[in-house]
């Protein structure tokens, strides 16, 4: 494990399935071309954040795994370019709807799939409507240069556990793929702030990097964040957008350097699980 090249991809979709993965297949080329080894799209690309309200109808456009059109079209991106692509995607399972992301290899197989653990409920995001909390734990994969990769989904992010647990499970970088914008009930709320601290102060307290993927563009009045971002172990910004821009972000990691820093630290050292058994517990 030594050095390995990354990206996060920022865009906005549409209705059109087809063009939204065209637009993600150019960018995932491009970050490619840069080097990137990993390239890490936003939440549900395939189509707009349907979830900002509750409607039956849309539960006819999750596919299961092997069938959706998303992960079809990655697995047959990743195989050509040799490069891994955690893909987000509306699942069904038999009655059972999840959002979902495969981890999909350089070889174009699945790896594994991540099923979201937290679904968030509240205006503008319903998603307990439509899918069920993951079944699959925390996951890591083996990715390139013997590193290990962890990734949670959108509102997996906002949790320490989350990313504490991935750590311990031995992932050498977080991703997170995100679809988060304005809240419909409170204009005023800018949570864009939030959402980068959460997630700088997951890299800072587990001394790992952090790759944050969010799309932009106004959708039936909900604008998206943007700010999708790549700092290192040290919550320092290596690579980041602002609001609007379409594009690739593309850093280099020193996973040696942060797997050193993260013993110096000592973070792990001095762990105390015996003392943590209230986080386990329903409040």
């Amino acid at each position: 494990m030594t050095k390995l090249t990354v990206a996060a991809l920022q865009l906005a979709f549409t209705e059109d399935t087809a063009a939204n993965i065209r637009a993600v297949s150019d960018l995932v080329r491009e970050a490619a071309a840069k080097g990137a080894e990993v390239v890490l799209p936003p939440e549900l690309f395939e189509g707009p954040y349907f979830c900002r309200v509750e409607d039956e109808s849309l539960f006819a456009t999750a596919r299961p795994t092997a069938e959706h059109p998303s992960v079809l079209a990655m697995q047959e991106l990743a195989a050509e370019l040799k490069i891994w692509i955690p893909t987000s995607f509306f699942e069904l399972d038999g009655p059972h709807h999840y959002n979902s992301l495969a981890m999909v290899g350089p070889d174009g197989s699945v790896a594994g799939v991540y099923r979201k653990s937290h679904i968030p409920d509240g205006p503008g995001y319903e998603e307990k409507f439509y899918f069920r909390p993951g079944n699959t734990g925390f996951k890591v994969w083996d990715g390139p240069h013997k590193a290990t990769l962890g990734v949670g989904v959108c509102w997996d992010q906002w949790y320490p556990e989350t990313a504490r647990a991935m750590v311990l499970m031995g992932a050498d970088i977080l991703f997170y793929p995100t679809a988060i914008g304005t809240e419909p009930h409170d204009p005023d709320l800018d949570t864009s702030r939030l959402w980068r601290r959460a997630m700088i102060g997951h890299a800072v307290s587990n001394v790992v990097p952090v790759v944050a993927a969010n799309r932009i563009g106004t959708e039936h009045g909900q604008r998206f964040y943007g700010h999708s971002f790549i700092c290192d172990e040290r919550g320092d910004m290596l690579a980041e957008f602002g609001a609007e821009e379409t594009g690739v972000l593309v850093a280099e990691l020193d996973l040696a350097a942060a797997k050193k820093h993260r013993a110096a630290f000592g973070f792990f050292r001095d762990r105390r699980p015996e003392l943590y058994g209230r986080l386990t517990q329903d409040v």
